[in-house]
């Protein structure tokens, strides 16, 4: 049995390929023949005003899942938080400890370090698609998080979008991955989402045209 693709993975590595050669951008390719956008160049720079206004909504210690090359890592620690990015490109690890800046290559859905003492989890970028499945995802999130904490998530723009797809991801130079699954999820839909996980919204607010959510666990005996 082989292990399910993941994003960018697999055919000519378009992501890989994009984080090493300095590519700005990347586009994922649906079925249905929509595409979407990627900002690699956003991903390779270091954070930006509201990425370094979010960690001050932020606890940590800090995981950040699908860190890619590491720009929410690196701010977190110079803000003196302990923080852990987590993403299953090795290419996109490497960078990340060629910086000395704490990372773990794999999956969130395998073991990772110290599960269950996570103040804050991120999910940026659109990493709510990890995995095509939102509600599987935030469960997991609940998983390695302590009781008290909480998941940030970036929404997309489209505050009742919701849909899970198979894509590829395809470079400015043609470079094609694998088919993956991935999900685009906007606020209004996140909550229906996040109640499935055992998670509520507490709090929601836009910044520089980006849209987020913040959720907390559910006390309930349900959960």
């Amino acid at each position: 049995m082989t292990d399910p693709a993941t994003f960018g993975s697999g055919g000519s590595e378009p992501y890989a390929h994009a984080l090493l050669r300095e590519q700005r951008a990347l586009y994922l390719h649906s079925v249905d023949g929509s595409r979407v956008r990627f900002d690699v160049a956003r991903w390779t720079d270091d954070a930006d005003a509201v990425d370094r206004a979010l960690l001050h909504r932020a606890r940590g210690p800090v995981l950040d899942i699908g860190c890619g090359p590491g720009r929410m890592v690196k701010a977190a620690v110079q803000r003196g938080m302990k923080a852990l990015g987590v993403d299953v490109s090795p290419v996109a690890v490497e960078i990340v400890r060629a910086a000395g800046l704490p990372v773990h290559l794999g999956s969130i859905f395998d073991p990772i370090p110290h599960e269950g003492s996570w103040s804050t989890a991120l999910l940026l970028d659109g990493n709510i698609g990890i995995g095509g499945d939102p509600v599987a995802l935030l469960a997991r999130c609940r998983e390695v998080l302590r009781s008290t904490g909480d998941v940030i998530v970036e929404t997309h723009q489209d505050p009742l979008r919701d849909r899970a797809y198979e894509g590829s991801l395809i470079g400015i130079d043609g470079r094609m991955s694998d088919a993956f699954p991935w999900a685009e999820v906007g606020r209004a839909a996140l909550a229906a989402h996040a109640a499935d996980a055992g998670l509520r919204v507490t709090q929601g607010w836009m910044a520089g045209g980006r849209s987020f959510s913040r959720l907390v666990a559910v006390r309930s005996a349900a959960y």
